[in-house]
């Protein structure tokens, strides 16, 4: 061999050229369950500066992947071994399709020799994942690692951002390859055409109502200022889409509130009486869109400046006025050179929009029982630092929390827009590994913690003193309010017969308390903080507080 050729190029097992690409790619962490279909990779990052997370089930690893995608911005990576422990950790993909987050899952493959004969925990992944996921493929030899794992970094963070899917066959990781590595991957941003601003400075200039949609992913937070400083030249309101609030500082005098489960019917009016939206980064999907109802498809009775990454998002449910394939950085970027002519014809539009938000996010109503929900969530409202990190699953609870919490710093709110229970536990450790200097709080339900519970273990193993806020109704309340709504009287497999949650806390090793009447609520709080452990405040909820909007007097199973 040629001795100028780069030592890197002598040969190497498939687990160590995969894990010198993870290193080549800037990869600090990774979450895992450790199988033995994928030891040699496991082997090899014991040498590598990459900190390896153990966790307790596939779905909570693969959640805290995700959310180290919607963190950062660089993919989140997790590794599972085969057959069971990729379907179990399948919704995490399903969370990172669905939120647009960039995430690659590695998962252990039974030999190559043995494919095609349904060997022990045999799966086919293209066919398991191929709706999934944004591409799924498997390596069948190890001189192409370097190839496909590049091209699967730069697929998760271009266009429309999402999971990859790479299956790693046993005897590939453990056969040897002389081959270069790839160079890190940045990924291609797409731009915003001149003529596309001047076009949107236009339909500005003819607008009397016009509204901002913020929504999607591929944000940074010099992003977000610069869209700051646009919307304030225009004086434009602005809403965020479901579980994107942080992407816009809620005390801001032109911020008009959220769209999602419920919102207020003043914004939804707002949305239908605007004379031109301009959707930077969202798809407006059925959340935000109450079930497609806001805009006319195909064609929205608004005129609509659609403003996206992905090429085959526009157009794809609303046919917009005008179609800007950007990410939200370029458009940002672009737009700082757009400024109104004369004053805007819709001066103190934004102001009253706000007024309405801060009428439907201040005052919490009286809910049945002892334990005020809504008044611990105003208190933590002002009791919690800027930038602390919220972290929520699914349920009825998190309604409150998207109502009466205001986000004021980007990339302060984890939460999948997906729907899927048992993510803010798993996405808390993560954040709390990512910024351990601030505070992480994790909403849950009764229903939702025990989704992903366990992994409240990797917060005591890892010391990440996440605080976990256990909203206990004792049922799925979702679905409760559901049956109550349309079978009343017919209610069945909603009740829930639950542990006590503190001791669960105390068991692992973390801190615990249990709380019954609103008042115990503060002084439990700077207890759970000062103690510098993963702590759990189980409260206590009456089951008739059952949505942020409504009661029920549920009837008995």
């Amino acid at each position: 061999m040629d001795q100028s050729i780069d030592a890197k190029v002598s040969l190497r097992t498939g687990g160590q050229i995969l894990v010198d690409q993870l290193v080549a790619q800037g990869v600090e962490r990774v979450t895992c369950v450790p199988g033995e279909s994928y030891l040699a990779a496991l082997d090899a990052l014991h040498d590598a500066n990459i900190d390896v997370m153990t966790c307790r089930a596939e779905g909570g690893a693969a959640m805290m992947a995700e959310a180290y995608g919607k963190l950062t911005g660089r993919p989140g990576i997790c590794f599972v071994t085969r057959g069971p422990g990729a379907t179990n950790a399948s919704h995490g993909v399903h969370i990172a399709m669905q939120d647009s987050t960039p995430m690659i899952l590695f998962i252990g493959q039974v030999d190559s020799t043995m494919l095609e004969r349904e060997a022990f925990q045999e799966v086919d992944y293209k066919a398991v994942f191929g709706s999934l996921a944004k591409w799924v493929v498997e390596i069948d030899h190890p001189g192409r690692i370097p190839e496909l794992v590049a091209r699967a970094f730069r697929i998760a963070m271009q266009g429309r951002r999402g999971p990859v899917v790479v299956a790693l066959p046993e005897n590939m990781l453990t056969e040897a390859a002389s081959v270069n590595d790839a160079p890190r991957v940045e990924p291609a941003r797409s731009w915003p055409a001149p003529s596309d601003i001047q076009q949107l400075g236009v339909l500005l200039a003819k607008a009397r109502a016009p509204l901002v949609i913020l929504g999607g992913s591929g944000w940074d937070e010099v992003a977000s200022k610069r869209i700051l400083g646009f919307v304030e030249r225009f004086d434009l309101p602005v809403v965020t889409s479901f579980r994107r609030a942080s992407l816009f500082d809620a005390d801001h005098p032109n911020y008009a509130g959220d769209l999602g489960i419920g919102a207020d019917p003043r914004l939804k009016a707002r949305v239908t009486g605007a004379d031109l939206i301009l959707l930077i980064g969202g798809r407006l999907s059925e959340i935000a869109s109450s079930s497609y109802t806001l805009l006319d498809i195909p064609s929205p009775a608004q005129p609509l400046v659609h403003v996206h990454p992905g090429a085959e998002e526009l157009g794809r449910v609303y046919q917009p006025t005008l179609a800007i394939q950007a990410t939200p950085i370029a458009f940002a970027q672009a737009v700082e050179t757009l400024k109104p002519a004369i004053a805007p014809a819709w001066t103190g539009e934004a102001a009253k929009a706000h007024a309405d938000y801060l009428k439907w996010s201040e005052m919490p109503r009286e809910l049945p029982g002892s334990f005020q929900y809504g008044h611990v969530l105003a208190w933590l409202r002002d009791r919690l630092p800027t930038n602390a990190i919220v972290c929520n699953g699914a349920g009825n609870y998190a309604g409150w929390l998207h109502r009466h919490h205001r986000f004021h710093v980007f990339a302060t709110q984890l939460a999948p827009t997906s729907g899927s229970m048992g993510y803010g536990v798993p996405a808390a450790v993560m954040a709390k590994r990512q910024h351990p200097d601030r505070v992480v709080v994790a909403f849950a339900g009764d229903g939702c913690f025990l989704m992903n519970g366990q992994e409240f273990a990797t917060a005591v193993q890892y010391g990440a003193p996440i605080i976990v806020i256990l909203v206990d109704n004792s049922q799925y309340g979702t679905i409760r309010m559901h049956q109550e709504r349309e079978y009343p009287g017919r209610v069945i497999g909603t009740q829930l017969r639950n542990p006590d949650f503190a001791m669960y806390a105390k068991a692992f090793g973390g801190h615990g308390e249990r709380i019954e009447q609103t008042q115990e609520f503060r002084p439990a709080f700077e207890r759970a903080l000062a103690s510098g452990k993963p702590a759990i405040l189980h409260c206590l909820l009456d089951p008739r507080a059952i949505s942020v909007g409504i009661d029920f007097a549920p009837t008995r199973a």
